[in-house]
């Protein structure tokens, strides 16, 4: 009898934590903040090379690695109407849009070892392929 009243209780829970899910607002409002923390921390990346310091970039760059690695699960097919600039490619071109990603992702690794290097050059590079790989997906997966 002790263990109704605890399967109960997660049962509870459980619905809980999807009626949270459900008044957040799904995956939509998630990726725009995720989106939102990539662009925070490229902006702090851009003023750490500015000021010469190269050191302060790659834990940055690990966090938007972090981000990239989450982004195909933010964009399921229920998510493709709504408050969102996603154009119809992501669902569409699903291979297309998943490899952007991965391009992303080796972009945000390549720059987290090069700074790790202390290699200035190589992170200004680094860093400009990881804009690049950014745009890259921006302009054929995201309107204006």
């Amino acid at each position: 009898m002790r263990i109704a009243p605890l399967l109960l209780g997660v049962v509870l829970a459980g619905w809980g934590g999807a009626l949270a899910l459900a008044q957040a607002g799904g995956p939509i409002p998630e990726r725009k903040n995720d989106m939102k923390a990539m662009q925070r921390e490229l902006e702090a990346m851009k003023a750490a090379l500015d000021s010469g310091d190269i050191a302060a970039i790659a834990p940055r760059a690990k966090t938007v690695h972090g981000l990239l690695e989450v982004i195909p699960t933010l964009f399921p097919p229920d998510s493709a109407t709504g408050d969102t600039k996603a154009l119809p490619a992501v669902w569409s071109d699903r291979a297309g849009f998943e490899t952007a990603t991965r391009n992303a992702l080796a972009a945000s690794g390549k720059l987290e070892q090069a700074t790790i290097s202390g290699d200035r050059a190589a992170t200004v590079q680094a860093f400009r392929e990881m804009g690049a790989s950014c745009g890259g997906c921006h302009r054929s997966f995201r309107g204006r």
